[in-house]
This record gives C-alpha cells, structure tokens and sequence, in this order.
C-alpha cells in the first residue's frame, strides 16, 4: 500500500472511464455445410509498449446467423491518454472446445479504442481481413460510456472524542480514503485537510469522482484511516473503519455514524472501546458531463504541431544533432511527434493537422520566421496524417536554414486565430510544441498563454536534449496561474515535460513513446470539460446510429 505521504491527488491514477462495446457483423463467411456459420467475437487487448496480444473476452455464441447481434458486451477501461490497441478475431464455433484454435477462423480486424469512441456517434464499421481472396464481411462497433463513470460524490464528515496523541496538546486529526481492488489491496483515493489540536474535528466537505471510491461496484469496501498529523510525516495512526459507496450514500443517519478502531489497542486492553466516532454529517451525489459525452455529440480534436528550427538543435546532418535523421531510428523530435499525434487523431475525423516550425531562415530571401508552414504551402499549411506531418519536417530539415531566437508567441497566436472563430465547442484545438532550449520570447508568450486560456484549445510542450528547461515550469500553471501585465490565466492550459524523463533506458521506443504520451495527454480530458463549463456548453446528442442491425431470431449459446 502506498504510504499516506506519497498520494499526490493532482497525479493519483483514477480508474478510467469505463466504455462498453457493443459489437455486430454482417455478411460473415458460411463455413457450415447443412447451416449457416455460429460466430463469436474474441477480443484481444495489448499492453502498453508490449507487442503481446492477451485474450480480454469473449461474446457468445448464436448459432446459424452470418449477421450477428451479439449481446454479451466488452466493457473496458478507457483511458485518453494511451493508445488502446484491440484485436478482435471472429470464429465460427463448430465443437464444444474453449480452444479458439480448434474453430474456424472467420476474419479479423484491428483498431484503437479511441477509433472507435471518436467515430461519428461512437459507432464505427470496418471490414474483416485475414483469409487470402474471402470476402470475410463486416463488424460493427458502438461504444457507450457507463453511467455511473460520470458521478461526483460530496460529503462531510466530523469525529468524536477521538484519542489523544499529541504530548503538549490534544490531536491535529486527519482522514485517509482508500478504495479496495480486485487483489485485496488498497489504494489511496482521498486526503482530508489537518484540523489543529482539536480530538472533535469538523472538515471541510470536499469532492472525489464516485469510480475513485469505488471504481463503479457500489458495494466495494472503502476503508478510512484515522492519523494525527505530525510535522515530521511520522503521522500517528488513531484508528480505522470501513463502509461502502452504498452505506455512505444513505447520507446522514445512524448507520453512517462509524466506530474508530485501534486493532492493536483492541489486542492489548480489555476494557477499550474504541478510539472515537466518526459521523457523515451530509452526502449527495450530481452527474458530470464527461469528456466522452462531447467526443460522442461530434466534438473534433484539432491537432497542431509546431516545431524548434533554431541552430542550437545542431547540424541535422551531423549524428549529434537533435535533428538528425538516422536510417535506423527516429530522433527525439518525430518519437514525440508520432507519440502524442497518433492518439490524438483519433479524434478528429478529416486527419488534416497543421504543421509548423519556427526560428528558421527560409529560402530563398533567408527571411526568419517564427511560424512558417512545413509543407512550404502558406495558403493551405495542413498534412495528410501523422506520417504526412513527419514527410513534411524531414523535407524541411533538408531546405531550411537553422537560425533562432526561440520564440513561441507567433505559433502560439496563430492557432488561437483558429481558435477564436470556433467557440461553440465543436471543436477543441490541441497544440503540441517541440523544443529544446528556452524561450526567448517569455514576456509575450506569456501574455499569448494569458489570452488563449480563454479559447478551446490547450499546449503541451515537450523539451528535447539536454538543456535545463526551468523557465518552461512558469508556464505550466499546475502550481501557479500563468499571469500576464496583472492578467490570470483563465484556466491551467499548459502542460510542459522534459522528453528525457520519459526515455526507457533499455532503449524500447515503443515503450519511451507510451510515457511520454501518457503523461502529456493526461490532463487534455479536464482541460477541454473546464473550458466547456466556462462557457455553459453542453454536449450535442450524439447522433443516431445509421443502419439498424437486422433482426433475427436469437438462437445463443453462452
């Protein structure tokens, strides 16, 4: 169990949003003689920076369809900020065998979780593959959100008469949250705030979403520890008792007045009680829109990408360059590039992404820009994909002089334009900047953060090289609004990393690429709901499903 000075609530991994997929076919193969095919979908999931495929599930069996509507769902963690690889491999089950090997393959198809939750209406169609000149047919996936994922439990507690640990004067009591998981473990959800010196604290009320208490099984143990905080964090342990996210929502009564208890007082004295009470004065519990609520009712991800030309980066045809671009592997730039790009365009459904770069001499006038487009076509600076952008910045590399200073704003400026003319939350813009010195430009940068946080859109700059990048944690306002000429920020819109923290030191790319992304699209969810709730925007309905699957007698086997 980690220990209570560890939790960090802004870092504490919440369980993620639970989606459940529902998948169908059409015009599958017949592979039966007398009959037609009786299919199941298996779903095979893949660990991050792992090539291994596990087996995650199973849908069951109908029998003599070859367009199935299977009811036995996936339900699975989503989690933005990773690319949730699936396989999902269609057989026609012809003995009793759990061995999927022993049936007939049917067809495959693979795809990403975030493929499938960022089509229109989170309904996504794709063609089977993998028997050499078949037609295998097609599969239908709908992907919906779990309701109880989107609420946000209240609550306030107090205690009574609980011991005292403090020499000179009473205790300075806090409580700790802990959900239970699968294995029987704890894990930390929640801190309360210390009340000083006092053995009848009264806390403040605070807020945890419902799946960080209970992750959605609503009579799953939550354990609450009772400490009396010291300043040396030897915090003193008071006692201990569990309830549930059922017991706790019947809000204030007598069955939520809880027995603090003390398992080692317990043991040694005959005559002890307990080591206070603690009493739930008030509970209630609201829905939240989710991030996946606007992704569903046709919210786009705009993507941008603008990257560091400056000298300092080293002669690209140079080894030691940070830009250098080797036959046999990436360079910090494009793994950045293609970590964070390809999850994000999951999202946005025309593929197109802007690219830029800046603080470079471009041909044939050697005129330094801060902002000019990778494809050389001002009119029209968009790529076809992430591999168009990285076709772009390798064409670049060999045209363009590198010069500097490093200046952000213009970029910065540019996609707010964008930014500005679409505020009715169809579209949220997503700036990614790649960069390995400091700012030249801070004061007007700042003051570019300052006007953009008011706009849909959101920056993550990513550091590459050995540079100290202590100027850019100003910008990144998780401790601190950013503030311009007495200004604040309106929101925290800047996440800044250092790629080098994220590098797998046994060299996997794969695996130093999935850090980097996790970390940086992490906060790209909260940023885009508070931006939403700012301006009073609700998500869209999603739209209807087109094509309603066929009905047929079901004939299922589970």
């Amino acid at each position: 169990m980690a220990s209570i000075g560890d939790f960090d609530p802004l870092h504490s991994t919440v369980p993620a949003t639970k989606i459940e997929v529902t998948v169908s076919c059409r015009n599958l193969l017949d592979m039966d003689t007398f009959s037609k095919s009786d299919p199941v979908v298996v779903l095979y999931t893949q660990g991050i920076g792992t090539k291994e495929w596990r087996e995650f599930g199973r849908t069951e069996v109908i029998e003599n369809t070859l367009n199935p509507d299977f009811v036995r769902k996936f339900v699975l963690d989503f989690f933005f900020e990773e690319k949730q690889n699936l396989r999902f491999d269609v057989y026609n089950v012809d003995t009793r065998s759990s061995n999927i090997s022993k049936h007939d393959f049917l067809g495959q198809t693979f795809c990403t979780l975030g493929e499938i939750i960022g089509s229109t209406g989170s309904r996504m169609e794709r063609t089977l593959s993998g028997i050499p000149g078949k037609k295998c047919g097609t599969i239908i996936f709908t992907a919906e959100e779990l309701s109880n994922c989107r609420d946000i439990a209240t609550m306030q507690l107090c205690a009574n008469k609980l011991d005292k640990k403090d020499f000179f004067g009473k205790s300075d009591p806090f409580l700790v949250f802990y959900r239970s998981n699968e294995d029987g473990t704890f894990t930390i959800c929640h801190k309360t705030e210390v009340i000083k010196n006092t053995l009848n604290p009264v806390w403040q009320p605070f807020t945890i979403p419902v799946r960080a208490l209970c992750n959605g099984d609503y009579d799953r143990t939550v354990k609450i520890d009772v400490y009396d905080w010291d300043r040396d964090g030897s915090h003193d342990f008071i006692g201990e008792f569990t309830t549930s996210y059922r017991e706790l929502s019947r809000g204030q009564s007598q069955f939520n007045v809880y027995e603090v208890l003390n398992p080692k007082k317990k043991g040694k004295k005959k005559k002890y009680v307990n080591s206070g009470t603690v009493t739930l004065l008030s509970f209630k519990v609201e829905s939240e829109y989710t991030f996946v609520d606007f992704i569903r009712g046709g919210t786009q991800l705009n993507f941008t990408v603008a990257i560091d030309f400056t000298a300092s980066n080293g002669n690209p045809a140079q080894p030691t360059s940070l830009h250098y671009m080797s036959p046999y592997q990436m360079n910090t730039y494009a793994m950045a590039l293609k970590a964070v790009g390809e999850i994000i365009q999951d999202y946005d459904s025309d593929k197109l992404f802007p690219a830029y770069g800046f603080g470079a001499k471009l041909p044939p006038d050697g005129k330094i820009s801060h902002a000019f487009p990778l494809n050389g076509n001002s009119e029209d600076p968009n790529c076809v994909g992430i591999e168009g952008v990285l076709e772009a910045y390798f064409q670049s590399l060999r045209t363009v002089q590198l010069y500097g200073p490093t200046n952000f704003a213009p970029v910065i400026n540019q996609v707010a334009r964008s930014a500005q003319d679409i505020t009715d939350g169809s579209q949220y813009f997503v700036l990614l900047m790649i960069t390995d010195g400091v700012i030249s430009d801070m004061v007007q940068t700042k003051e570019a953060v300052v006007s953009a946080s008011a706009l849909p859109m959101s920056i993550i700059i990513v550091g590459v090289g050995p540079a100290e990048f202590d100027a850019m944690e100003e910008l990144d306002g998780d401790d601190v609004r950013v503030s311009s000429r007495g200004r604040f920020a309106a929101r925290d819109i800047v996440q800044f990393v250092p790629f080098r923290d994220y590098i797998d030191r046994s060299g996997n790319q794969v695996l130093s690429m999935a850090r980097l992304a996790k970390d940086v699209l992490a906060e790209i969810p909260d940023q885009l709901l508070s931006f939403m709730k700012s301006k009073g925007i609700d998500p869209r309905p999603a739209p209807p499903a087109s094509g309603t699957p066929s009905k047929h007698p079901l004939n299922t086997r589970i």
